[in-house]
């Protein structure tokens, strides 16, 4: 006799196999949209606060070391022009503070420093204190992914100048880049104690001066990495330009601004910023957000942004200013790539 099915049964059946498949995958599902729903964001708000202080820890160390005349500098290696990359004590011990505080307070977002170390310390912590004035002018409840955030961070600009005991350029910098734009800009003067912050779109402590000139700008170009600036600079605007050469990318961004006065250390005043070798973007992009929160650009050679995510090299030179009409002075520049010079 053969084995006869029940229309009933079978059908019963075939409803409870479905009904365990869907269970199951209705659980993935849902743990998939709670998990979308959860994606972690950062408070921008919070990313200035911490940023400031991550600035002014590494300048205390930066300070201290030079004050106690500690620095043991060796070379990193050699600049496309041939300059000397310098490395001291004071580097080293800036990042440490400035990495693992902000690592250690936001661990999914990407950080870059200019320099490398694998000393980790743990008991590096955000104090959770927002200054007085970030307070008044900045909204929290500016939250991004964590993901479109890049943090950069420069623990002693202007290394150079650092060991020659010129410290007047010497700044220590953290930029919020969000989506490769610059958002947030932070610099640091350790031997004056001044902070410069800026959130595009939100506040600044900094305001561009009451008044520039662009016939012809006063242009402040690098020192030390300073290529054939000069017969640049020159071409553009003619031989009688005022070129002042000093250290720093984070000093040149801060002699376009009104900077508070300083008898023991005098700014000096410039109307543009130009750089027309390579340059890594620890060095500009704090520099990049307190100029455009404050009206003001800085471009390629070309005229373009720069991507503030990706790879730490600009290959484009430089243009910043604030102030003044960005488009036509990048008009008057000469035809330059920086990749052949």
């Amino acid at each position: 006799m053969g084995i006869r099915l029940s229309p009933l049964g079978l059908g019963l059946f075939c409803l409870l196999g479905v009904g365990v498949i869907y269970h199951l995958y209705a659980g993935v599902i849902s743990n998939h949209i709670a998990a979308f729903r959860q994606r972690r964001t950062v408070d921008l708000r919070d990313l200035l606060a911490i940023s400031v202080e991550a600035a002014v820890l590494g300048g205390t160390e930066v300070k201290k070391v030079r004050d106690e005349n500690s620095l043991n500098e060796k070379s990193k290696g050699k600049t496309k022009e041939g300059a000397n990359e310098l490395l001291t004590t004071g580097d080293l011990q800036s990042h440490r503070k400035m990495f693992n505080l902000i690592s250690n307070t936001f661990p999914e977002v990407t950080v870059n420093s200019e320099e490398h170390d694998n000393t980790l310390d743990e008991a590096a912590a955000w104090s959770r204190k927002i200054p007085a004035d970030i307070l008044e002018k900045v909204e929290g409840g500016r939250d991004v992914p964590v993901e479109s955030v890049t943090v950069w961070i420069d623990p002693l600009d202007a290394t150079q100048e650092y060991t020659e005991n010129l410290v007047k350029f010497v700044t220590t910098m953290v930029c919020v880049a969000v989506d490769g734009k610059p958002i947030i800009g932070v610099i640091h003067v350790p031997f004056t104690g001044f902070t410069a912050w800026a959130f595009v779109g939100q506040g600044s402590n900094m305001r561009a001066r009451s008044s520039y000139s662009v016939s012809p700008p006063k242009a402040i170009v690098s020192r030390s990495h300073s290529g054939k600036v000069k017969s640049f600079v020159q071409e553009a605007f003619g031989n009688s330009t005022t070129i002042i050469k000093a250290g720093g990318a984070g000093y040149k961004v801060l002699s376009l601004l009104e900077m508070p006065s300083s008898d023991s250390s005098p700014m000096d005043q410039a109307d543009i910023y130009i750089h027309v070798t390579f340059i890594k973007k620890w060095d500009i992009c704090a520099g990049a957000a307190l100029l455009t929160a404050l009206g003001g650009h800085m471009t390629t050679l070309q005229g373009e942004d720069i991507d503030y995510s990706g790879a730490a090299l600009n290959k484009g030179g430089l243009v910043a200013t604030v102030g003044v009409d960005h488009k036509a002075l990048v008009k008057k520049l000469p035809e330059w790539d920086p990749e052949k010079h």
